[in-house]
């Protein structure tokens, strides 16, 4: 063991510059481990974030066929905890010795599956060990829009892991030192005989993070979750500290968004909801009235007079003289839902365009000629009685007593 950098199986310092570790899961908490690829431990906390990921693999004399199959394995563990995609991860494999060789491109796969066959039919090299040699091609071949790594304008990390088990016979301060200020993140994993000392001159800041030594190759198979918890992006969805009312999204910067059900939209706080006005949409098909329901819904309603129909859009004339067009002067009574006719209030008649009504005293006055006649006879005897009568009040006294002489409505003459 190398004393200041972990030991397969250790949890050293989590996370790195631009990553983040996985929480600690608690005392007694089933692993996620393997369970579901891309996923660290902490399930549902933890996923890989998109990378530009490199492979450089010592295969020279001093690695064993059967400890070459081990770091083979140790690719493609990692491999598994990745999202592979165009979008996502990408995986480019190169191989050295003396001579140096990209045995697949970054572009070369999509999937797991095609990717971890491309592994497993790598074959070693030979003797020598150019470290400095493989960084410097990985770097001019590897790492180019060409071959298939992203531009800055992505944010992709490019990310480079390189791994050794011998002491380099080139530099390698320099070109790794070229690498980093290029901006590729560089991990360096010793087995076995290893120098520490070019470890960390290829290795990124801060080198406890970055630096790895396992005694043989049979363990290097357990450095895989440590890489795993530290490609990881934490799901911050997933802490439900999001504070979204009603969907969390997470991007792949590994922040998130906030989203909201169908029928809502996201007010400028950008975490709660509002029903939307579906009726100012204009897409409602309502005939008559859209209303706007809280549910973020709505419902189509009729004019008065009108009843909507079974397809909850259309409207049909229900009452004649809700319409206000019936033209009846007093009232409208409706016969059905296509009929109608009019009648007038109390005192009124109806004339003979059935819409007009007139009182019904006019109507009285409309008497013959003969009647009227007749009533203008009596009222004019009627008035000569009176003023007879009255004179007669005025001159005569009968037995010393005034009497006053009246007629009634008929003419006959009483005291």
């Amino acid at each position: 063991a190398r004393p200041g950098f972990p030991e397969a199986g250790d949890r050293g310092p989590g996370g790195s510059p631009g990553r983040r570790p996985s929480p600690a899961a608690p005392d007694g908490a089933p692993s996620s481990e393997a369970s579901e690829p891309g996923r660290a431990r902490g399930a549902g906390v933890c996923k890989s974030r998109p990378l530009d990921l490199v492979f450089i693999i010592d295969s020279s004399r001093s690695v064993r066929p059967l400890e070459f199959t081990k770091v083979k394995t140790f690719v493609s563990r990692i491999i598994d905890t990745l999202d592979i995609g165009p979008a996502d991860t990408r995986v480019a494999v190169v191989n050295y010795a003396s001579t140096v060789k990209i045995e697949f491109q970054l572009q070369a796969y999509t999937d797991k599956q095609s990717l971890k066959q491309a592994v497993g039919r790598i074959t070693p090299l030979s003797t020598g060990t150019m470290s400095g040699l493989a960084i410097q091609t990985a770097m001019d071949e590897a790492f180019t829009l060409e071959a298939g790594a992203r531009g800055p304008s992505s944010n992709v990390p490019k990310v480079a892991i390189i791994v050794t088990d011998g002491r380099p016979q080139d530099q390698v301060n320099d070109v790794a030192a070229r690498a980093r200020a290029s901006g590729i993140e560089l991990y360096a994993v010793g087995v076995d005989r290893a120098d520490m000392e070019s470890l960390k001159m290829m290795a990124s800041e801060p080198l406890e993070e970055h630096v790895f030594y396992v005694e043989t190759y049979g363990v290097i198979e357990k450095l895989s979750s440590r890489f795993q918890e530290t490609f990881c992006a934490l799901d911050k969805c997933a802490l439900n500290t999001h504070g979204c009312e009603h969907v969390c999204v997470n991007d792949r910067s590994g922040s998130y968004h906030c989203e909201c059900y169908e029928g809502y939209t996201l007010n400028e706080d950008r975490k709660t909801c509002s029903a939307q006005d579906k009726c100012a949409l204009g897409t409602h098909g309502c005939q008559h009235i859209c209303v706007n329901d809280r549910t973020g819904s709505y419902h189509c309603e009729c004019y008065e007079g009108y009843t909507l129909n079974a397809d909850k859009k259309t409207c049909s004339v229900r009452d004649k003289c809700a319409l206000g067009s019936h033209g009846c002067q007093h009232i409208c009574v409706s016969d059905g839902a296509t009929s109608y006719h009019c009648d007038c209030y109390p005192g009124y008649t109806l004339n003979e365009d059935k819409k007009t009504c007139s009182v019904i005293e006019e109507a009285r006055r409309l008497v013959s000629t003969e009647d009227a006649c007749g009533c203008e006879a009596t009222l004019a005897f009627q008035d000569k009685v009176s003023s007879y009568l009255q004179r007669l009040n005025t001159k005569h006294i009968l037995s010393g007593r005034f009497y006053k002489l009246k007629v009634n409505e008929y003419g006959q003459i009483h005291r």
